[in-house]
C-alpha cells in the first residue's frame, strides 16, 4: 500500500508514520516530492493497519496496491524511475544505444569495436564474459579475462559497459569490473542470483525470460527491488511462441504496457528478438516508435567469423546506417540520442 502524506504534513509527522510502520514490521520506501511525500509499504497486508494509519496526523490516504507486483508498480512510484550509469541515463528523455558483441573474444576485437560504436554513437558497451549456451560444446565466454578486457577497452575508450552475470557467487566478482550487469532470459527467474543482485549498488538490466509472461517479468524484478537495489532497467528481447521464421517474437507491445504498469525504463534487444541482422534495424525504428528508452544492439568487427550469434549481428557499417535511420523516429518524438 501507499500512504500519501499530506502537503501540509511536517517532518516529524512522516517521520512519526514510518517509526509505527517499522514497529509493525513493514519496510518502507520514501518518494518525498515537491507538493506530497508517498510513503510506500512494503510487506504482507495485516489487518487493520490502513484504518490505523488513515487517521494519523498529516496522513491524507492510503491507497492499496493492487498488483502483485508492488515495489516495480506505477501505483507505488508514479513518476519513472531514472537509472544512472556514469554520464548515462536510463529513463530521460535520451534514447540509450548500447552495442557490442555477444561475446568478449580478444582484446583487438573488443577494442576495434568500443571505438567503432562509440563515434557511431552509442551510449554504452556490451559485452559477454560469461556465456551460457543451449549447447554445451558452444563457446562458453572467456570469464575472469573477458571482465578484464572489457574494463581495459573501457577505460581506454572512455565508454561504460554492461555485462551478464550467471552465477550467484559471481556477482560481487562481475560488479568489480563492470559498469552495469545484465540478467539474461534464461536466468529471469534465478531467484538466488536476482536477490544477491539485489544487495549490492550496481545498477542491472533484467531480461524477460524465453517464456514469460509481463507480470512474471516485473515479479523478478520485484526480488532485486526487495532487497534495495532500484537500480533495474527492463529489456524485452522477444519470446518463444509456435513461430519459427525468426529466432524468437519481439514482443513490442510490451513496451507500452510496461510504462504503464511500471516506472522502470525499459530497453529493446531486437538482436535476440529476431536472430537475422536483416530485421534488426526496422525493429529498432519501431520499438523507439512505441516509446522504449533504449537499445541493445549486438555489433562484430566481422559477424561472420563470431564465436556466438554472427548471424544477428550488425557489422560497423550496418550499425553507423541504423544509428542513421532511428534518429529521424528519435527526433519526432521529442527525444534525443
Amino acid at each position: 500500500m501507499i500512504v500519501v502524506m499530506n502537503g501540509k504534513a511536517s517532518e516529524a509527522q512522516i517521520r512519526h508514520v514510518q517509526e509505527k510502520l517499522r514497529e509493525w514490521g513493514f519496510g518502507i520506501h520514501l518518494s518525498q516530492g515537491v507538493e506530497r511525500t508517498i510513503i510506500g509499504v512494503i510487506g504482507q497486508k495485516k489487518s487493520g493497519i490502513m484504518e490505523s494509519l488513515e487517521v494519523m496526523d498529516g496522513v491524507e490516504k492510503v491507497v492499496p496496491i493492487l498488483q502483485p507486483f508492488k515495489l516495480s508498480s506505477r501505483e507505488f512510484k508514479p513518476a519513472t524511475t531514472t537509472v544512472t550509469v556514469g554520464n548515462v541515463k536510463f529513463g530521460g528523455e535520451k534514447v540509450v544505444l548500447i552495442a557490442g558483441p555477444c561475446a568478449v573474444e580478444t582484446e583487438d576485437q573488443m577494442l576495434e569495436t568500443a571505438k567503432a560504436v562509440k563515434q557511431a554513437g552509442a551510449s554504452m558497451l556490451r559485452g559477454g564474459a560469461f556465456k551460457p549456451r543451449t549447447s554445451p560444446y558452444a563457446f562458453q565466454g572467456l570469464e575472469k579475462e573477458g571482465l578484464q578486457i572489457l574494463k581495459s577497452v573501457s577505460r581506454e575508450v572512455g565508454i561504460s559497459f554492461v555485462t551478464e552475470v550467471v552465477n550467484p557467487m559471481e556477482v560481487e566478482l562481475v560488479a568489480e569490473y563492470a559498469d552495469m550487469l545484465q540478467v539474461g532470459a534464461r536466468n529471469m527467474q534465478n531467484f538466488t542470483l536476482l536477490r544477491e543482485i539485489g544487495k549490492i549498488n550496481k545498477p542491472v538490466i533484467l531480461k524477460r525470460g524465453l517464456a514469460a509472461t509481463v507480470e512474471e517479468w516485473l515479479m523478478a524484478a520485484e526480488y532485486i527491488l526487495n532487497e534495495g537495489n532500484y537500480q533495474v532497467v527492463l529489456c524485452e528481447r522477444g519470446i518463444r511462441t509456435y513461430e519459427t521464421a525468426t529466432r524468437n517474437t519481439l514482443d513490442l507491445s510490451a513496451v507500452p504496457l510496461v510504462k504503464r504498469l511500471s516506472h522502470l525504463p525499459i530497453l529493446v534487444d531486437p538482436s535476440h528478438g529476431t536472430g537475422k541482422r536483416q530485421l534488426v534495424t526496422p525493429l529498432s525504428r519501431a520499438a523507439i516508435a512505441v516509446g522504449c528508452d533504449g537499445l541493445l544492439i549486438e555489433v562484430h568487427p566481422n559477424p561472420e567469423n563470431a564465436l556466438s550469434d554472427g548471424p544477428q549481428s550488425l557489422n560497423f557499417e550496418e550499425f553507423r546506417n541504423l544509428m542513421a535511420d532511428i534518429r529521424p523516429i528519435v527526433q519526432v518524438l521529442g527525444r534525443d540520442l
